[in-house]
């Protein structure tokens, strides 16, 4: 495998000390080492790590942080899901979800609009898990009732089909009849 910038993770170590309990150690003695192939997150199975010689430490579970973060943005984007008719996860610059938004406005629906060009370093974050949860990669992501649709180009086969609006109304999506 090879070892990218993608691919690493930094790591503090902790220093046993003669007290109870663990401390930091200075930040000198940060490690970055892969963690991930591209396939699934690895995780440290050595109970001990030699650090200039020596095995007095321990590396810090990051791997259980990292899945709680990700546990809670899922549980926020299915909270959301739950509590909205229409969310669309967009980016403002991609034509594609100009056109799902304008398709809802010509319809007289208000979606929840997320745009995750906006939220800084969590949108990639929040697509990662978007993507995890419906299996696309792009937006923009939209869901109706609760259930992923698709993208652009599912959504205006849905409408030209005449399958959309009555997924709307069963909904409750509909602010105004068009």
């Amino acid at each position: 495998m090879a070892v990218t910038a993608n691919s690493l993770r930094t790591f503090s170590f902790l220093r046993r000390s003669s007290s109870p309990g663990l401390s930091l150690i200075s930040k000198s003695s940060v490690c970055s080492i892969p963690i991930n192939n591209g396939h699934s997150p690895k995780t440290i199975t050595s109970t001990s790590f030699s650090f200039n010689g020596s095995s007095r430490y321990r590396p810090i579970s990051v791997q259980g942080m990292a899945s709680s973060f990700g546990s809670r943005l899922e549980e926020s984007v299915k909270k959301t899901l739950a509590e909205n008719p229409v969310v669309v996860y967009s980016k403002t610059w991609c034509s594609f979800s100009t056109e799902v938004k304008s398709l809802f406005k010509k319809l007289g629906v208000q979606p929840l609009v997320i745009e995750l060009d906006e939220l800084g370093p969590q949108g990639p974050q929040l697509q990662k898990v978007l993507e995890r949860l419906t299996g696309q990669h792009t937006v923009p992501n939209v869901f109706i009732g609760g259930k992923h649709i698709g993208g652009c180009t599912d959504t205006v086969k849905l409408y030209h089909k005449g399958e959309l609006e009555p997924l709307l109304s069963e909904a409750n999506a509909k602010s105004s009849q068009s």
